[in-house]
């Protein structure tokens, strides 16, 4: 298999790819419970996994994913702000497992990509495109504008343009990333350990019922947005 992976690289494999195609590829994902048939990684398999083949077919070098993400604040009726997902009774369909969730505010997380991209520019790529994790995909949609002109760089990512063809971590432990994950790592999804009932649905699931995943759709919805990647790639001028 193709080396892609900026940690794998030997130093000459990685002048050779940068000058080929300077594009670095980042992948979001932090950890946090996908159900109880999903690993934790969950978030940065899929994204990882999307980018190796883009990486693979477009060229390009993929970083090392972010285990690490913004993520939302709850309130409790006492007025206490609830951080991410570090609480037991909740109402909210994700449910707190020890190890579950690696949250960081939001400036934390814009300080961390800062860094990233400086030392990508520093490194002579020319493009960077990142996705992933819901709200670090947010994150990192609406800081492009500033970044691109602070850095000097081509960023891409889910934004309005192409988010309506987009097909890869579009649920939450549902059909569409249990089966993106099923593709990327059979060998990690139990779908066993969710109830045979349909009439039950499974807890922390949103989207269509992860019981109707496949690998091949997996596959499917991972190809749909390859070649949107690619799109954007060819379009960069890079």
């Amino acid at each position: 298999m193709e080396k892609v992976r900026y940690s794998d690289l030997l130093p000459w494999e990685f002048r050779e790819r940068l000058a080929a195609k300077p594009v670095a590829y980042l992948p979001l994902g932090t950890l946090e419970w996908h159900g109880e048939h999903l690993p934790l990684g969950s978030d940065a398999i899929q994204s990882e996994g999307l980018m190796i083949e883009c990486a693979r077919r477009f060229g390009g070098i993929v970083m090392p994913p972010i285990h690490l993400g913004p993520d939302r604040a709850w309130e409790r009726s006492g007025g206490e702000v609830l951080q991410g997902m570090d609480y037991a009774d909740s109402t909210d369909p994700h449910r707190q497992l020890d190890g579950s969730c690696y949250w960081a505010s939001d400036g934390f997380f814009g300080v961390l990509v800062d860094a990233i991209l400086e030392q990508i520019k520093r490194a002579g790529f020319k493009m960077v495109f990142a996705d992933g994790h819901g709200p670090s995909r947010r994150a990192w949609r609406e800081a492009m504008p500033e970044r691109k002109k602070r850095f000097g760089l081509v960023l891409a990512g889910v934004t309005d343009e192409v988010a309506k063809e987009w097909k890869s971590q579009m649920d939450h432990a549902a059909k569409n990333e249990t089966s993106l994950v099923m593709h990327y790592r059979e060998d990690l999804v139990d779908i066993g350990r969710l109830d045979e009932d349909r009439s039950v649905w499974p807890q922390g699931v949103g989207g269509e019922d992860p019981r109707d995943a496949s690998g091949e759709y997996g596959r499917e919805c991972m190809e749909r947005s390859v070649e949107i990647v690619g799109r954007l790639i060819g379009e960069s001028g890079v």
